[in-house]
């Protein structure tokens, strides 16, 4: 099994093991579609660090534990309007979208950042494209 193989597996288990009624897995199309349109995860890590939450950030990248984000945080750092088109994707009220998000984003970053450190680009679209495979087929 391949390194991003067993990063899809850690990823996958994490958000099943969630009690949260948002459908996580659902939301990671919405992810990606955010990622995208970011121009690449440093970009979206950046867009979030930008809005105050460079602390948080830097415990995914970093190695510890995760520091934990709100969904209003979350809306507010990418916007309404890209939280709707999430939530749209995913079927799901724009406040879940945001919530699901907020539990998402820092399990995601941390499993790509294993070393405590953002791995190129190229890499990290295709750890992301692998998760999306796994779990869309």
């Amino acid at each position: 099994m391949g390194l991003l193989d067993q990063l899809a597996g850690q990823v996958l288990g994490a958000i099943g093991g969630q009690q949260d009624p948002v459908p996580q897995s659902a939301l990671l199309g919405g992810l990606m579609a955010l990622v995208n349109n970011a121009g690449g995860v440093p970009a979206l890590l950046q867009k979030l660090q930008a809005s105050g939450m460079g602390d948080q950030v830097a415990s995914w990248i970093g190695h510890g534990e995760n520091q934990s984000v709100s969904g209003a945080q979350i809306k507010d750092a990418l916007g309404e309007d890209a939280v709707a088109q999430v939530a749209q994707q995913a079927g799901v009220a724009p406040e879940h979208a945001a919530n699901g998000l907020a539990q998402l984003l820092p399990q995601i970053i941390d499993k790509l950042t294993p070393n405590g450190q953002m791995p190129d680009n190229a890499l990290l679209q295709e750890g992301m494209s692998l998760l999306k495979g796994k779990l869309f087929g």
